[in-house]
């Protein structure tokens, strides 16, 4: 009786084995999404180029990549600031932090985690048409991913709303400012933001001096009766942090929400504005998702009439912030507007950026988006604590206040932890307080940077875990120096 029961084990076991082998090499037909093989043809070498390069450690303070410098047949290590070396083992001594730019690679290790359902591998023949069978420009699936995305997040109505896609924050916030803009030459919009604000919304309104809009300044310096205002409001601001539920003039609006995720900050409930602005660089961290600026510059001779001296800047410049953003648009003759300006400036998005945003969005989004926003809202709330707790030992230096509230993803009242750091020199000597910090070994940039004071200085909370450490370490000794502790290095 033993043996026969072994005998039918074994035969439903062999059954069970033969059916799971028909299923994994075969597939289940039409509706299977893809179909795995025994072994790959073309992708094979890509992965294995790829993995390569993934596996060079160097010494966990930099990364080399596919497309980064060769040495003796070997992809070369790009160290992280303050360290070198060929394995980028070799830390300079008396280096200072460099707590400048917003670039976000504080999520660089929950990406490495997920190596393997954020690999892109992408054939010669990908997206070779200008267009999507369905849309001359935009991926349908993207935008499908998008709007549930803000619909967990809680961040945003989609419903009934058109989503643009641009190559950067400088395109689509220039774009914006077309749309919006009096077509009447004689009486051009009036541009405003409030202080502190990213500087970019005045260098771009001054750079393509259009006939149409001119930057005027800060909105609480504005007094006219004149009602045709543009006003950039943006929220959390930059650098602030503070949300913003309104305007100050009443005018038309940009709402700038590149902030406006659970790991900067309580999300109290989705924004519902004419037009809003999002990236997915400050979202996901993936802020070298960039490519062309040329069309940018064609678009900018045609419209704005640029000299060949603003032609050369305004390449220059989109060389350096084009990121990849959507815009959320209730009117249809704003988005045909915004849309337009898009399709002129490059012929539609490209395609390989768009796989990639929709690859990366998918992970992001498993589970509803709790384990990736948990992990983003960690690593910023502990380095808000650890900046608080040595910002509280000083009298020189302060930083801007934080008001708990509750936040509809998270459930519960949360602290926001906002991506900078917005320092106050106290001292009544210090009216430079990015040259204060300067002395200090770190590098900030001014409050007038910002049209703010130069007694203010913003600092990056986002860039990689070592900028951090260096960051704290030299910010202690600063403070610690109040007290005469210790020596600037």
């Amino acid at each position: 009786m033993k043996k026969y029961c072994y005998g039918i084990c074994f035969l439903i076991s062999l059954a069970i084995n033969i059916l799971f082998s028909i299923h994994l090499y075969v597939g289940d037909g039409p509706n299977q999404e893809i179909s795995c093989r025994s072994s790959l043809t073309w992708s094979e070498k890509a992965a294995a180029e790829a993995e390569a390069v993934a596996a060079i450690s160097c010494s966990g303070h930099g990364r080399a990549f596919l497309d980064g410098s060769i040495s003796d047949g070997q992809p070369v290590c790009e160290c992280y600031g303050c360290y070198s070396g060929t394995d980028c083992s070799e830390l300079s001594p008396g280096c200072a932090a460099d707590a400048n730019s917003g670039d976000p690679i504080y999520l660089e290790p929950f990406w490495m985690q997920n190596a393997a359902d954020t690999a892109v591998v992408i054939s010669g023949w990908h997206r070779m048409s200008y267009e999507y069978a369905d849309d001359p420009m935009m991926s349908p699936e993207l935008d499908k991913y998008i709007r549930k995305l803000h619909s967990v997040a809680g961040n945003a109505i989609t419903q009934d709303r058109y989503i643009v896609f641009g190559v950067g924050s400088s395109q689509l916030l220039s774009a914006a400012v077309y749309a919006l803009s009096s077509q009447n030459s004689s009486s051009p919009s009036n541009v405003l933001a409030s202080t502190p604000f990213y500087h970019l919304y005045k260098d771009q309104t001054r750079l393509f001096n259009s006939k149409n809009f001119v930057y005027r300044g800060d909105t609480n310096s504005w007094q006219t009766n004149n009602t045709d205002v543009i006003e950039f409001v943006t929220s959390p601001t930059n650098p602030g942090g503070e949300l913003k539920k309104k305007s100050v003039t009443g005018g038309k609006t940009i709402h700038d929400h590149a902030y406006f995720w659970p790991q900067f900050t309580p999300i109290p409930g989705p924004s519902d504005h004419d037009l809003m602005i999002f990236s997915l660089s400050k979202l996901t961290g993936h802020a070298g998702t960039r490519f062309g600026y040329v069309v940018y510059a064609v678009l900018a001779s045609s419209f704005f009439q640029l000299s060949s001296v603003r032609y050369i800047l305004n390449i220059f410049l989109c060389t350096l912030i084009i990121i990849y953003r959507w815009a959320i648009i209730k009117d249809k003759d704003v988005y045909d507007k915004v849309l337009n300006y898009i399709y002129l400036a490059n012929a539609g998005i490209s395609k390989d950026t768009q796989l990639r945003a929709l690859k990366v969005l998918k992970v992001a989004m498993k589970a509803d988006g709790k384990p990736f926003f948990e992990f983003a809202y960690n690593q910023m709330s502990d380095r808000w604590n650890r900046l608080t707790s040595v910002f509280s030992k000083s009298t020189r230096f302060s930083i801007q206040r934080r008001h708990p509230l509750h936040c509809n993803f998270f459930h519960q009242t949360r602290q926001p932890s906002p991506a900078y750091a917005w320092v106050r020199c106290e001292r009544q000597e210090d009216n430079d307080c990015a040259a204060v910090l300067k002395a200090g070994k770190i590098i900030g940039q001014s409050g007038s940077t910002f049209s703010a004071k130069d007694r203010y200085a913003r600092l990056s909370l986002i860039k990689s875990q070592d900028d951090f450490e260096l960051l704290m370490q030299r910010l202690t000794e600063l403070v610690s120096l109040e007290n005469h502790n210790i020596e600037i290095m």
